[in-house]
């Protein structure tokens, strides 16, 4: 049989591969050097302690060399993410030629979607189309769309889209039509492009765009049209008391892929299409998206219960039409597949600008931080793009003797009323009560990052997963186009990696003897994110400070133990800045990177620490903020002119131009007071501080644009720089007294 366990003479389905070890060796010695002048700089802040007498000195000094000691063990910890990375290489032309068609395992595929005002239906149903149209058979594939909000709107989105789905699946399997999503498509393709006939194609533009106006008029007006309804039950159960955050389950089942009559343009059979709305009630806990995970695992099960499972974020489209067979090579490999529970395709974006002004790092993390982690047989779970073992997911403990059977057929013989009432019973918001669910079934709940902790879970279990990013993308989504944006973004994902770190699921504690240390220390990169931020702060701050009263904190440009300094700064900036070109990003994108770093650190991973602080004080509760997946079109322009958006009040903002402002004021005042009292040769003993001065100011031009030469409605608002200003003003004369 074709999908015989027997492997005996059989190639393997995927390959995994290390980099040539001359690149290892070079690296690794690379590192120890670094590693050397780390602990020069330890000694050297030990034996030259200033006597307690000299005052500030002596406090500034101490702050400095817990920085530094944090800074050396924090890079300790990034050493799992470079020292040992692994290639995966799949070959879905060897599991065409092994499995028939009918022996492939079905695949359900999960679309989740919150708000239809920050993700519009249209954004949505893209996101849909373009699964429905892999290169699979369409009976052995199930899309599932999660409403959360139980919007009327994207039901009515959805069914446009099982009528457009007919006329756009035969179409992109007939000239093998990449991407798959028609909004994405269209845009990249102003005329027919060849093969394709050039009246089918002006015919199905016109569909699509006929698609877009009947959507967005019903979107607008908030009136769904009397066709549909008559066609799809699920619209007489709003009324004029269900809400977003209050609605019963509501299970549709739109298109039947095992009913023959579910046919495209050709006769062709369509993979089944359900909306779900999960029950809501203002009493119960949801459970954001983790809650709406577990719903859709259970009403998938009585529908066609899938051995594998897909889920992607409803902004995050199918770029490539094979990424099914590719991750099934992964699954059905039969010497090596056994105990892989999930496949994680990389997150990449479409609308990222050349020469991003938020230098956003997706290449280096793509290209090299995961392929490490995987190396460590465990890449993480980011919660989009990312195909699952369903056993895995339920809660099963791999064992040495564990088979899958991908050969058996799931039929659903209930009609579809009977099915639909099945699987309302399992979208109730109380099904869950006293059960396993989000605990040791399915995702995890009690964490910010549910995809994380479910994903270590798994792994504790005696899974592996695998990382794979092939030369077309799999996935492409959407990137935040303004600071504020990617900052909340970022602190809500250093919020939720740091309550794990220090809760009972920290790697090193759920993960001891579980999974390797290497991993423990990937994982841990992350969950310590937040608390890089007190250091950073203050090394961007206080050596400033004391270089304009004229107080040494580094050795003097002639003393040999200014080299380890020196040697650490350039050595690390040049492979970051090798490793960033290397990855296909500009050197522009790279010193973009290098201020969002400080950005980050400075104000997200600070709030973050802080609202987790009080969170652990229980004066705080955990919260969901979901990012906005559309952008007005003058933040969009000033996007791609390379102008940095800040536009309202936050107290990010007031960080960020507060350390900027300071580091000006510093940097004017304190070369003035050295030039007019010293002379140059006085910078000596300064230098180091100075250029740390300067290049603090040289990387906030656009805070100091924002704040004083634009005009337009992203700058910084005035009350945020009124702010600064009263912070700033006090910090730059009351240090005058310092030196003893």
């Amino acid at each position: 049989m074709a999908g015989s366990s027997e492997s005996s003479g059989r190639p393997p389905l995927f390959a995994t591969e290390k980099p040539a070890r001359v690149v290892a060796h070079a690296y690794r010695l690379f590192a120890s050097t670094i590693f050397a002048g780390l602990l020069l700089i330890w000694v050297y802040r030990a034996t030259h302690l200033p006597p307690r007498s000299s005052g500030a000195r002596w406090w500034g000094w101490l702050g400095l060399s817990a920085a530094e000691l944090w800074f050396g063990f924090y890079w300790v910890l990034t050493l799992s993410v470079r020292w040992s990375p692994v290639y995966r290489r799949a070959f879905p032309d060897r599991l065409t030629r092994r499995y028939k068609e009918e022996e492939l395992p079905g695949v359900d595929i999960f679309v989740c979607t919150a708000d239809p005002t920050l993700e519009p239906p249209m954004l949505v149903i893209s996101t849909v189309l373009s699964v429905m149209a892999y290169d699979y058979p369409p009976e052995k594939l199930n899309i599932y769309l999660s409403d959360d909000a139980g919007s009327v709107t994207t039901l009515y989105a959805l069914y446009e889209a099982s009528e457009f789905a007919k006329h756009w699946i035969p179409f992109c399997k007939k000239y093998e039509v990449e991407p798959r999503s028609p909004a994405a498509y269209f845009v990249r393709a102003d005329s027919p492009p060849d093969p394709c006939d050039p009246k089918e194609w002006c015919a199905l533009k016109e569909m699509h765009k006929d698609l877009i106006d009947r959507v967005n008029s019903v979107v607008n007006s908030g009136k769904i049209p009397k066709t549909p309804e008559c066609k799809v039950r699920g619209f007489t159960q709003w009324n004029e008391d269900t809400s977003y955050t209050d609605h019963p389950s509501i299970v549709q089942i739109l298109i039947d892929g095992n009913k023959r009559k579910a046919a495209d343009i050709n006769g062709n059979a369509l993979p089944t299409l359900v909306y779900m709305a999960r029950e809501k009630r203002l009493q119960e806990h949801h459970h954001f998206k983790a809650g709406s995970l577990n719903a859709l695992i259970r009403v998938s099960s009585v529908i066609s219960n899938s051995p594998i499972i897909m889920n992607v974020d409803c902004d995050m489209y199918s770029n490539n039409s094979g990424s099914i067979r590719d991750a099934l090579c992964f699954f059905l490999d039969e010497e090596q597949g056994q105990d892989i529970a999930f496949v994680q395709y990389p997150q990449n974006f479409e609308n990222v600008a050349h020469d991003d002004i938020y230098g956003n790092p997706i290449n280096t993390v793509n290209e090299l931080d995961h392929p490490c982690l995987d190396g460590w047989g465990g890449m993480c779970y980011y919660g989009t793009g990312c195909f699952h073992r369903r056993e895995a997911l339920c809660g099963q403990i791999y064992s040495q003797d564990y088979k899958e059977d991908w050969t058996r057929v799931v039929r659903k013989t209930e009609e579809v009323d009977e099915l639909e009432r099945m699987a309302r019973s399992l979208a109730t918001c109380t099904y869950e009560h006293n059960t396993l669910w989000g605990i040791e079934k399915g995702v995890r709940y009690g964490c910010p990052l549910e995809d994380v902790i479910t994903g270590l879970q798994i792994q504790c279990r005696g899974w592996k997963s695998v990382y794979y990013n092939p030369a077309r993308k799999g996935f492409l989504g959407m990137a935040p186009t303004s600071l504020g944006q990617i900052l909340v973004q970022h602190k809500r994902w250093t919020e939720g990696f740091l309550q794990i770190s220090l809760s009972k699921y920290s790697p090193f504690l759920l993960g001891h003897k579980k999974i390797k240390l290497g991993l423990q220390m990937g994982y841990s990169v992350c969950g310590f994110w937040a608390l890089n931020s007190f250091p950073t702060l203050y090394y961007v701050t206080i050596p400033s400070l004391f270089f304009l009263n004229g107080i040494s904190l580094f050795p003097e440009m002639t003393s040999p133990w200014f080299v380890p300094f020196a040697y650490i700064v350039v050595a690390a900036y040049f492979c970051s800045l090798v490793e960033s070109l290397q990855c296909g990003d500009t050197a522009v994108e790279w010193s973009n990177a290098q201020r969002m770093w400080l950005f980050r650190r400075i104000s997200s991973y600070l709030l973050a620490a802080i609202d987790t602080l009080r969170r652990m004080l229980g004066i705080s509760e955990t919260g969901f903020a979901l990012t906005a997946k559309v952008t007005d079109s003058e933040t969009l322009d000033r996007y791609k002119k390379g102008m940095m958006e800040f536009g309202s009040f936050s107290l990010m903002f007031v960080i960020i131009a507060t350390v900027a402002l300071l580091n000006l004021a510093c940097m004017v005042f304190g070369v003035a007071r050295v030039l007019l009292h010293e002379g140059a040769t006085g910078l000596g003993a300064l230098f180091l501080q100075a250029v740390l001065c300067v290049l603090v100011v040289a990387i906030n031009f656009p805070v100091y644009e924002g704040l004083f030469l634009r005009k337009d409605s992203g700058r910084l608002p005035a009350s945020v720089s009124l702010v600064s200003f009263c912070i700033v003003l006090p910090l730059c004369i009351l240090p005058t007294n310092m030196q003893t």
